[in-house]
């Protein structure tokens, strides 16, 4: 048995209690998941600064000094213990939250210490919250070693005595027990000399312990590779796989719906981006293979035309095609549009929604059946049983974070002899690194360009000091008939909170912008949504000239006429969400708005993203940096995906790392897509490794 695979309660030192706080906190069940929690920063026990030196943006700082006193301040929740540590150019305050009875126990006044912490300023005060604190031997010595690793902990761990000091202890004794045989290489001999990789076994024991920086360097691109590499391979794979297994219809010809259309009825010449997309899926929809596309683009791009002239190539093949929106309002939305662009066309558009009852539904189903309407569009009422095609050729689904896996698998269903082409759209930029990940398995069409002649939304940050400045600009803009959006922010935890905060600003609008000469919307999670729907409708209309609302306000709803969106509390916004609210507005001909209201305190985060938001309007580059602000975690719908759960790379910043990993996972299936070459039998046995895993993981869960 490999040592790598022994139950981490039978490693010296944990035992059955310590073992489960492991698996419970960090998900560590044996010796091998302690050894593949790598370090996520590194203490260098070379390098000493002064405390004259540090201000707020030092960050993690070693400092060497005597602690000068102790004292414990405060009760209950709000106790604390504070230290005022010295060296030879000044002082700073070490501070505490728990763990007091152990310090005061442990810590000595006038020792000589080494700390090691984060610096944080509080009240135009430095200090140092919980730092690492260790004793200067009376040979005044320090440790040999020039890195100490860190690694993640829980404040549960250290109450049980696996602090940062004791996992270092652990993870040193199984790498002394370990040899080569218990971490084989897994990659072939030639990668290893073509990219200078150390061995498998080599890359373990120095991203633990480096000796130097150039040793932590090659160890942690070896892993960034190796993780990256796997990855890729098993997307590729899926993928592949898919190609062979999945049938399709073949659209073969291209007739008189697509080119009278094209050449008659276009409303503006399309963008050379407009034009890629279309060229990739049509090569799909002939290849005899289901297309499974995903079509992205940023807000205004032209998605929508692009995927109307797909839906004529399946009218042109003799099929049917169908449009799949969340909301019924976006659904009605869509509907329009095609249904204008087509009325001098002899095109049957037809629009089904949960409100469309009784015999006008009974009409639209037997019309279905028939084959006399061309193009459905509706929201998931289309995946409803009695919704019966003639011939399904082509689906498309709008936002398609919004549809889960058996709603897309009952669209499937809808088509015989095969499943019909499937194009999912989405107004939600992907970063490239994380499109190659996420949507690996799909093929991915970017629209990356705006139709000429559209004005950039011009984006300001004002903060509450210009409040009336901002006030008396609607004013002027309702005057020339514009509308406004006035958003607020939506605090899950504290829904009494939200509508508070909303009910707040919606009074001060009131008062400022007074009935009769001014309509005013409000719209929120709460309402019924009938209500919601209504008032949507009223300020779709025009009725209202303001809409005050949390985020609920529909994703992808067009209201030309609305000019300016103002974002309260900006601050506590991501950049994509940001990033669409701005995309309600600037939808037509005139001049828009964004106008970001802050307080003036801001942390350098929210200010970086206020400055991102202002400096740009493609929601690629946004997206961008926020994935390297917040990590994929949060950018929305990425969080339930498994994929991402990443040991050592990335996706932020190894994105050469990723782009060469995937370049070379397709050169290994192109020349051996089954992994049979004797050159390859290590990527087989690692995959075969990781598929046994998996199935681990399951039995545990």
């Amino acid at each position: 048995m490999n040592t790598l695979d022994n139950p981490i309660e039978y490693l010296k030192g944990v035992g059955p209690l310590r073992g489960d706080m492991l698996k419970k906190e960090l998900q560590i069940f044996t010796q091998g998941d302690l050894l593949f929690q790598f370090p996520y920063r590194y203490v260098d026990k070379t390098q000493f600064h002064r405390i004259a030196d540090l201000d707020d943006n030092s960050g993690y700082v070693q400092l060497r000094g005597i602690l000068r006193s102790l004292d414990t301040l405060g009760e209950g929740r709000k106790k604390r213990m504070t230290g005022r540590f010295r060296d030879e150019s000044g002082v700073i305050e070490l501070v505490w939250f728990t763990g007091i009875q152990w310090l005061q126990n442990h810590l000595v006044v006038g020792t000589e210490y080494v700390v090691y912490g984060r610096v944080n300023a509080f009240r135009d005060q430095l200090n140092i919250p919980h730092p690492e604190m260790e004793a200067v031997g009376a040979d005044q010595s320090q440790p040999a070693v020039s890195f100490d690793p860190v690694y993640a902990s829980t404040e549960k761990l250290n109450n049980k005595g696996l602090d940062v000091k004791a996992r270092r202890r652990l993870v040193k004794a199984v790498l002394e027990k370990i040899s080569e045989r218990d971490l084989p290489e897994n990659l072939p001999p030639d990668w290893m000399q073509k990219f200078r990789f150390p061995s498998r076994y080599d890359a373990v024991r120095q991203i633990h312990f480096p000796a130097n920086q150039q040793e932590l360097d090659a160890a942690r691109n070896r892993l960034k590779f190796e993780e990256l590499f796997f990855l890729q391979l098993r997307i590729l794979q899926l993928k592949r796989r898919r190609h062979i297994a999945s049938r399709g219809f073949v659209f073969d010809k291209i007739g008189d719906y697509f080119n009278t259309f094209y050449h008659q009825h276009l409303p503006f010449q399309l963008t050379g981006a407009q034009k890629r997309v279309i060229k990739e899926i049509r090569h799909d929809l002939g290849t005899g293979k289901q297309m499974n596309r995903l079509l992205q683009g940023d807000v205004g791009s032209g998605k929508t035309m692009a995927a109307l002239l797909c839906m004529l190539m399946a009218l042109d093949n003799g099929f049917q095609a169908c449009m799949m929106a969340p909301t019924e309002i976006l659904a009605q939305q869509h509907y329009s549009s095609l249904s204008g662009s087509l009325q001098n066309m002899d095109v049957e558009v037809a629009l089904l929604t949960g409100t469309v009852k009784g015999k006008k539904r009974e009409a639209i189903l037997e019309r279905l059946r028939n084959g006399d309407i061309h193009i459905l569009v509706g929201t998931h009422a289309i995946l409803e049983d009695p919704v019966v095609f003639q011939r399904l050729g082509l689906a498309i689904t709008d936002e398609q974070h919004r549809f889960g896996v058996a709603q897309r698998a009952k669209l499937w269903a809808k088509s015989n002899p095969h499943p019909p082409h499937i194009l999912v759209m989405t107004a939600t930029p992907i970063p490239r690194t994380l499109a190659m990940t996420l949507y690996g398995d799909l093929d991915v069409s970017v629209i990356d360009e705006l139709p000429p002649g559209r004005k950039p939304i011009q984006t300001i940050h004002r903060t509450e000091g210009h409040r009336l400045r901002v006030f008396g600009f609607i004013k002027e803009e309702i005057a020339k008939g514009r509308q406004i959006y006035i958003v607020y922010p939506l605090i899950e935890e504290s829904e009494t909170l939200d509508l508070q905060n909303l009910q707040e600003g919606y009074e001060a609008v009131s008062r400022e912008f007074p009935p009769p000469q001014y309509q005013i919307s409000i719209v929120h999670g709460r309402m019924k949504p009938a209500d919601k729907d209504f008032e949507m409708q009223r300020f779709l209309k025009g009725e209202t000239q303001i809409m005050v609302a949390t985020t609920v306000i529909e994703v992808g709803v067009n209201v030309p006429n609305a000019s300016v969106m103002i974002v309260e509390n900006t601050d506590r916004f991501g950049l994509s969400q940001l990033h669409q609210l701005r995309g309600r507005v600037g939808r037509g001909a005139e001049q828009s708005y964004c106008i970001l209201m802050t307080n003036y305190n801001l942390t350098n985060e929210a200010r970086e993203r206020i400055q991102t938001m202002v400096r740009t309007n493609d929601g690629f580059e946004i997206a961008e940096a926020d994935l390297k602000l917040r990590g994929p975690g949060d950018i929305e719908g990425t969080r339930q995906s498994g994929i991402l759960n990443l040991r050592i790379a990335d996706l932020a910043r190894d994105g050469r790392i990723l782009q060469t990993a995937r370049e070379v996972a397709a050169q290994v299936l192109d020349k051996d897509p089954d992994l049979t070459l004797p050159e390859h039998l290590p990527l087989r046995l690692q995959l075969e490794a990781d598929r046994q895993g998996a199935k681990q993981w399951v039995k545990i869960s």
